[in-house]
């Protein structure tokens, strides 16, 4: 895949209508023009073949940068796929089986206690009935949480020590680790389904098995494979600060015009212009689209790619499966939180969500197209159905700001022709 994400194949040859592709960048510009967005980058390939790139509005609207096909991108939580694929390297070597427990290699998890009553100041706790398991990091049933959801009082405890987010200065991988283990689980592991740390504990035990720190592990197994030269934690020395998107949240808009406007988040944002300390597994990388389309397509061919396999097509294959208990939704067995990810129709496997009833999700899609996205309302999907592989880049907290996932895969779908 170009990494300039250049189209040299007719939509037409691979089944796809070029002008209702047109559709797509149609309706997100809108978003643009109304000032609800700042600007995107979007890309759609079939059998391995790019037919579309959109780009529209700025990286950097104060400073009238455009949105450039190198633009980089906080991907916030599009690096947990990432993380879930390292980990599920080691264990194609054996290095542990999906239901050891993580205390094995993270012996601060092993007496953590599991919240029962009481408020952030005077938990009532109980002792794990079941430990947490290496699947229960995986798929997001472990019982950790995260600060910034405001839903419990363990994620109040959270946010005391720091972690909302972000971590408190200074904190590595490792500290922020026994941070977590010192505060009870929400549940007992494997009872429900809860977003958050999991995919960061995950990332500290690919470091713990592997003897490399994660974006060493990422680098020499994921990236330079891949080719993905410009996907790193934060930027790097040598790197321009100005290809960096400026991070942007939503505001209310004014009376009589767009719902929603957007102002610059520059505090938070400007913790990716250089390598933090914390190397977070579950939301810490900076990307590219054509970067990051190699990782897609690389899960798209079943975990082969130009120059070797990263997985076998069975691994991945277990990896995109519905892991809830009794083939359940996120609805019905997951707490309420937007995670993102709709959640009435769609399923949780081992680092991706997937649909499992397109009339229950209520939008154009197959059975068992997986996806994720990222706090700042970046989203990718993969279609083993058509054979589709879909992204969306811009710079916008919360990413439940506008509906723009659930677009993609109806204006997607709709291009489709044969």
């Amino acid at each position: 895949m170009s990494e300039e994400l250049q189209v040299g194949t007719d939509p037409a040859e691979v089944g796809m209508d070029p002008a209702r592709l047109g559709r797509i960048d149609d309706r997100l510009a809108r978003y643009v023009d109304d000032g609800q967005l700042p600007g995107f980058l979007v890309t759609v390939a079939r059998h391995g073949k790019l037919v579309h790139v959109g780009r529209y509005g700025s990286r950097d609207v104060e400073n009238g940068r455009p949105v450039e096909v190198d633009t980089r991108w906080r991907i916030f939580s599009m690096t947990k796929p990432v993380t879930s694929v390292a980990a599920m390297m080691l264990y194609e070597e054996g290095a542990f089986q999906l239901a050891d427990p993580i205390a094995r290699w993270l012996p601060e998890f092993a007496e953590t206690r599991v919240y029962v009553a009481g408020s952030a100041m005077k938990p009532v706790t109980s002792p794990q009935v079941e430990p947490i398991r290496i699947w229960h990091l995986l798929t997001h049933m472990s019982g950790l949480t995260y600060g910034f959801h405001h839903a419990h009082p363990v994620d109040a405890m959270y946010r005391a020590m720091g972690h909302e987010w972000g971590t408190p200065p200074g904190t590595d991988l490792a500290e922020a680790c026994r941070q977590w283990a010192s505060v009870p689980l929400v549940f007992q592991p494997g009872s429900e389904w809860n977003y958050g740390v999991s995919t960061d504990v995950l990332g500290r035990l690919v470091e713990v098995v592997s003897g490399l720190s994660l974006d060493e592990f990422f680098e020499q197994r994921i990236f330079a494979p891949l080719g993905m030269r410009n996907t790193s934690f934060g930027l790097r020395e040598g790197d321009d600060p100005d290809s960096l998107a400026r991070l942007y949240a939503a505001t209310p808009g004014q009376p009589g015009g767009a719902a929603t406007g957007f102002a610059p988040l520059d505090t938070m944002g400007q913790a990716a212009l250089s390598k933090p300390a914390f190397l977070s597994g579950g939301g810490g990388l900076v990307s590219t689209a054509g970067d990051y389309l190699r990782f897609l397509e690389m899960l798209r061919r079943g975990g082969s790619y130009d120059g070797g396999r990263m997985l076998g097509p069975r691994t991945l294959a277990h990896m995109v499966r519905n892991h809830i208990p009794g083939g359940q939704d996120l609805e019905t067995f997951g707490r309420p939180l937007f995670a993102e990810t709709p959640l009435r129709g769609v399923g949780f496997g081992l680092g991706f969500s997937m649909v499992i009833d397109p009339a229950r999700y209520g939008v154009v899609s197959n059975v068992g197209d997986y996806s994720w996205g990222g706090a700042a309302s970046t989203a990718f999907y993969v279609d083993p159905v058509e054979d589709v592989t879909v992204s969306f880049y811009t710079q916008l907290l919360p990413s439940s700001t506008l509906p723009i996932r659930n677009y993609l895969r109806s204006l997607v779908n709709q291009a489709i022709v044969v």
